[in-house]
């Protein structure tokens, strides 16, 4: 049977966005899929590249860098309860299952694959559920439930985050335009957890290793990003993710240093020290 891309729903309004000034969320209708393993293969020396397939994935949709889906996991019981669709949107139970967000890294319309690239760490739930996938091992995924849409009309773009914002930041590289101009700048743990990026000839990619330092304690993103110099009468996006804490000055660095609207820049905590399921909205 052949596989349909549905994803041409909302083309339009992501066009109109990305011809325009500023970056908007562009909402998609949020579904509930059950997917199976394809395959896993190592990113580098920090990420787990969950491949997802099956019926389930048909139809589903990717627009936007940093759009992210829910992985739901059984409760302690074994038991596995699923959200239900509510017209656009879904209906979650009460308690919220057991869940964990991710980046969409890619999605396939022609093989109907979804690529979720796992930052491995000990004790971490979708870390030792990746660690352990086979070859057809079911996932249920929520989401995503819309991204956000950046014109490619600013003159610079400025990407920052740790090997968690990796996934997002590799697909920032390869959406942007080839004449687009910026810098990337992503801490890892060593060389050994460096990727390959596609980014523009004009996007300078500076990796900074953490080694032994904690992945909160160290200031080196934050230097190397605040000692950027935008040339004056250029329209700059800033796009940062990481330990919540960490990425915090950065915040007051675009606010105050930068004057940047809050159309201009998203930066996210994806995750905080000590908090098994962080999500920045509940925050």
């Amino acid at each position: 049977m052949s596989r349909v891309d549905h994803r041409s729903r909302h083309l339009d309004r992501i066009a109109e966005v990305r011809a325009g000034r500023h970056a908007e969320k562009v909402g998609y209708p949020i579904g509930i899929r059950e997917t199976e393993v394809v395959r896993t293969a190592m990113v580098g020396a920090g990420l787990l590249r969950v491949t997802l397939g099956g019926p389930g994935a048909e139809g589903f949709e990717a627009h936007s860098p940093d759009e992210h889906v829910k992985l739901l996991f059984p409760d302690p019981d074994g038991s596995l309860r699923l959200p239900e669709p509510d017209g656009a949107m879904l209906r979650w139970p009460r308690p919220a299952p057991v869940s964990r967000q991710y980046t969409v890294r890619r999605y396939d319309p022609v093989s109907g694959e979804i690529d979720i690239d796992v930052a491995l760490h000990e004790g971490g739930l979708a870390s030792e559920w990746a660690s352990a996938a086979r070859p057809g091992a079911v996932m249920h995924l929520a989401g995503p439930p819309g991204g956000l849409i950046v014109p490619h009309s600013y003159d610079r773009y400025l990407l920052a985050g740790d090997i968690t914002a990796l996934p997002a930041i590799a697909r920032w590289s390869e959406e942007l335009p080839r004449t687009a101009k910026g810098w990337a700048f992503i801490e890892v743990l060593d060389p050994a957890q460096e990727i390959e990026l596609s980014a523009p000839e004009g996007v300078a990619v500076r990796w900074l290793h953490r080694d032994s330092r904690a992945a909160d304690a160290d200031e080196a993103l934050v230097r190397a990003v605040t000692a950027v110099a935008v040339p004056e009468g250029e329209r700059l996006y800033v796009w940062v993710a990481g330990e919540a804490g960490q990425i915090k000055p950065l915040r007051r660095w675009v606010r105050d240093e930068l004057g940047l609207g809050k159309a201009d820049h998203d930066i996210t905590g994806y995750w905080k020290r000590g908090v098994a399921d962080f999500d920045e909205d509940d925050h």
